[in-house]
């Protein structure tokens, strides 16, 4: 905010007027000469006498709290008389202007800046102003200042030597040289002496220190300082109150921080670009993400020119929402606007990139950031590493991990390894992953659930079902509960595995999970049990495990089945789990098009649903409903990261084996279409050729 010099909005010193170049005379110009610290040039320019001054700021002027421009001179003049520069009285009129004398006072405040804080050297400096000392000399004097030793002194000095009508002015300037200094507990100190010496605070008072909390970063005790106003009979102004929502905000107070900013918007208050990257935290914390792009927005329109600050909130925001497309737009907008990229900007591009798997992206914004010279953190370094693990960059994690340890900076930890192990697992390098947990026990690192879920993933991969079962015994020495992931990974295991070696499995299932371990047996034994009974343990077993692996279960149960050729048991598995919404809008039915989506299913499952759907497909031809134009198969348009084929090839071939007439869409990528002739005559072909078979 852009204070007043010397009082608050509430009340003026421009009502108690004191005409500055009428009331008394200039100080002497020979003792000033005289002083060391102390020299005037004087411009050679126009001269405009005014015949009123003004020494009161209007409080409407204010717009934040956090200006550091408290030494705007005071509006002057209704009335001016031009006075010719060379006339012999110029001279003399201008050593009684307004600006002469401002600029003395300015001067006499970097004197009091660079002195000792002791009495003696502060009385050298102001005695030269001689007895005829008004309150606005003090104002402007201290206003100036950016020494808070002796600040107080010069504060002592005057009170001594004025009567002054509003005290409560003086304190409220010297306040902000504690506030230019970000020297909060001096604030503080100074107004216990106010209160000591009887003085009442105002609006102005509890502003400085708050916003002197605000600029120490100690948002807790900006909030401790606003809710005592109330106790001092002070109400907060709109300019205070806009820079709370700030404040609340980053001590966690959500609720208040935004009922600040509902009437800031109500009652029009100037919201500053740090407020909004609080507000914008919170929406973000919240899942508001609609909400951080509209915050953006709203202070584009109000003419609020965003900072890196707000930049970053937006994108660490559209990382959270994995929108890394947005944190793009949100990027080039920052570059376009002329504001330079942080570390932070970088950091929160790459924890964006990383969170959706754009491996690309995250690896061109490390580059960046190493050709800016900027250091990586720990951090940032296994961000990178564990995305190259999701969309199986090998090469470019090891570069990434050589350049960490050579960084001098940043030393592995226990993610590292566990990333590069991921890694080497997903893609089956057995010996690679080995090296690597060598590599983490010399390091001092002892290997966690995660890390050896990893390594029994890569033994599945590379078909060593010996060392998956030595590595499980591993965890139970170790005293590592397995927990619903590793199960998962030896679920995932079984479903690679030769039939002769599934007993092993089985039996390490069944001591780390008795439920899993019991239906896994029903299916690889091949118990012949009631398929209500089935599908009712398979519900205990759904319902006592966490939400987060119910589908990857599911999908590698189906999958087993598929490899047992227990199709009917695929067919009641995946019924199930569409009863208990582990899968969800798989088949969907409009008037131009009926559609089978299986993005989200494993291969195994996915079969399945094609042939639940195609069988249901069979039944409406049969009851005479009438197809749409177009049936189509959504199988996505991408591959796993680690497999030879995606889902969309595999399914490529399968149709070509069933001779169904799906075809690959040309601008749908992943879609298989066909048309309601074509999909009527194959089925009725198939239904022909089923009566045959069963003749």
């Amino acid at each position: 905010m852009a204070f007043n010099l010397s009082a608050s909005p509430s009340t003026s010193l421009s009502h108690e007027t004191h005409l500055f170049c009428n009331s008394l005379s200039p100080p002497n110009l020979s003792q000033l000469k005289t002083h060391k610290n102390l020299n005037f040039p004087l411009k050679k320019s126009p001269l405009r006498i005014s015949s009123k001054v003004s020494l009161q700021e209007p409080a409407v002027n204010a717009v934040s709290i956090d200006s550091e421009s408290p030494d705007e001179k005071p509006v002057s003049s209704s009335k001016s008389l031009w006075v010719n520069p060379k006339s012999a009285r110029a001279s003399k009129l201008k050593q009684k202007s307004y600006d002469y004398r401002f600029a003395s006072f300015v001067k006499i405040a970097e004197s009091l800046n660079s002195c000792n804080p002791v009495e003696e050297d502060i009385s050298g400096v102001l005695d030269i102003l001689g007895d005829k000392i008004v309150e606005q000399d003090a104002v402007i004097v201290l206003n100036n200042m950016s020494n808070t030793e002796t600040a107080p002194l010069v504060l002592n000095y005057f009170q001594k030597r004025l009567k002054v009508r509003r005290e409560v002015v003086l304190y409220n300037v010297t306040l902000k040289v504690f506030r230019k200094c970000k020297d909060l507990d001096g604030a503080i100190n100074l107004f216990n002496h106010m209160l000591e010496r009887g003085v009442k605070p105002d609006n102005v008072t509890f502003s400085t220190i708050i916003s002197c909390a605000r600029q120490c970063s100690l948002p807790e005790k900006a909030v401790q300082w606003f809710e005592k106003m109330s106790s001092f009979g002070c109400e907060p102004d709109a300019v205070t109150c806009s820079v709370m929502v700030d404040a609340y905000g980053r001590v966690g107070n959500a609720d208040v921080a935004l009922s600040l900013y509902d009437r800031a918007r109500s009652e029009k208050w100037r919201l500053d670009a740090v407020t909004f990257s609080t507000l914008i935290r919170i929406y973000g914390s919240m899942g508001n993400f609609d909400g951080c792009l509209n915050l953006y927005e709203e202070m584009k329109a109000l003419g609020v020119r965003p900072n890196a600050s707000v930049y970053n909130s937006l994108l660490d925001a559209m990382g959270r929402a994995k929108r890394p497309w947005q944190a793009k737009n949100i990027y080039r907008d920052m570059v376009k606007n002329g504001v330079e990229p942080t570390w932070g900007t970088y950091a929160a591009l790459i924890r964006a990139y990383g969170r959706a798997r754009y491996g690309e992206d995250a690896l061109a914004v490390y580059r960046e950031m190493k050709e800016k010279g900027l250091e990586m953190s720990v951090v940032l370094y296994n961000t990178l590493l564990s995305t190259c693990a999701d969309v199986g960059f090998t090469d470019e994690a090891l570069e990434i991990f050589q350049d960490m340890k050579s960084s001098g900076t940043c030393t592995p930890d226990s993610w590292t390894f566990a990333s590069l192990i991921t890694l080497y697992s997903c893609s089956g390098k057995v010996e690679e992953a080995e090296a690597t947990l060598t590599e983490m026990l010399e390091a001092g690192f002892e290997p966690n659930i995660f890390v050896l879920t990893s390594i029994i993933q890569c033994y599945g991969k590379a078909g060593r079902t010996d060392d998956v079962v030595r590595t499980f015994d591993r965890v139970l020495e170790l005293g590592i509960t397995p927990d619903d992931r590793f199960l998962g990974c030896l679920l995932n295991v079984i479903t690679q595995a030769p039939k002769e070696e599934l007993g092993k499995l089985t039996s390490c299932i069944e001591k780390a999970n008795p439920k899993l371990g019991h239906i896994v047996k029903l299916l690889v034994v091949g118990e012949n049990i009631e398929g209500e009974s089935f599908r009712n343990e398979a519900r205990e077993l759904f319902e006592s495990i966490g939400a987060d692996v119910k589908k990857a279960y599911c999908n590698c149960l189906i999958d087993l089945c598929v490899n047992l050729d227990q199709l009917e048991r695929a067919c009641e598995l995946l019924d199930l789990g569409l009863a208990l919404e582990i899968y969800t809008d798989i088949m969907s039915k409009t008037p131009v098009q009926w559609s089978l989506h299986l993005k989200s299913l494993s291969l195994g499952a996915a079969l399945t649903a094609l042939h639940i759907w195609m069988n249901d497909l069979s039944k409406a031809l049969e009851s005479g409903e009438e197809f749409p134009s177009l049936l189509g198969i959504n199988t996505g348009h991408g591959k796993h990261k680690f497999s030879e084929k995606g889902l969309a090839g595999v399914f490529e071939a399968h149709l070509k084996e069933l001779n169904a007439p799906f075809h690959e869409a040309p601008d749908k990528v992943g879609w298989f279409l066909t048309t309601k002739v074509a999909a009527t005559s194959w089925l009725e072909s198939r239904r022909s050729h089923d009566v045959v078979a069963a003749a």
